[in-house]
């Protein structure tokens, strides 16, 4: 399979779990405070490399994956490199690149883990659970009485479907957009562009 129709898998995976989130979100009342980017400042969060992939095909169509890949391989930071800092005392901030965002930005916040004993726990931040209290209290409630809620391994398992080299590994975030780069440059070093548009040379 080729990386266009990789990621034309992948962002169809992405379309569904936003049909899924939205609809939790609208019948739980859960909600990100607008503009609060405290989970992307979360040091050491793992990701696949498949699921930057659409990321990657985006910046190598707009010509600006070496320059990226340049800068991520000079970085040494552990945050995530397209998170844009606005505020660091109040965790304001946005991603650059929201649309291309990562499964487990996706994910976090509107879906759930399975707990030692089996009972499905919600996968949100502290500033939720402390200031919608109520709302996630009762959410939780809802899951364990058998309202749908997307589950991280359900979706990653998914993912693995699409591609099990690039999806079954889970490495640093910033490790993980640049193999997701790589991946995109080395298919294209040989190939014709995207949309007949010649060869690399």
């Amino acid at each position: 399979m080729g990386i266009e129709d990789k990621v034309r898998q992948v962002e169809a995976l992405f379309d569904r779990l936003e049909v899924e989130i939205t609809a939790f979100q609208s019948e739980t009342h859960l909600y990100c405070n607008a503009g609060c980017g405290k989970c992307c400042t979360t040091p050491n969060i793992d990701a696949s490399p498949l699921e930057f992939l659409p990321w990657a095909f985006h910046l190598f169509l707009n010509g600006k994956a070496e320059e990226t890949l340049a800068l991520l391989n000079q970085t040494s930071t552990h945050n995530c490199i397209i998170y844009r800092p606005r505020s660091v005392l109040e965790h304001k901030g946005n991603c650059s690149n929201y649309r291309y965002r990562g499964l487990i930005c996706r994910l976090f916040g509107y879906a759930a883990n399975t707990d030692k004993y089996g009972k499905l726990r919600l996968a949100t931040c502290k500033i939720i659970k402390e200031q919608q209290q109520e709302n996630f209290i009762a959410a939780e409630e809802a899951i364990n009485n058998g309202k749908y809620v997307p589950i991280f391994t359900d979706y990653y398992m998914r993912l693995k479907q699409i591609d099990l080299r690039m999806g079954v590994i889970l490495v640093p975030i910033n490790e993980a957009l640049k193999i997701a780069i790589e991946e995109v440059l080395h298919y294209y070093a040989y190939r014709p562009l995207p949309n007949g548009l010649g060869n690399i040379a």
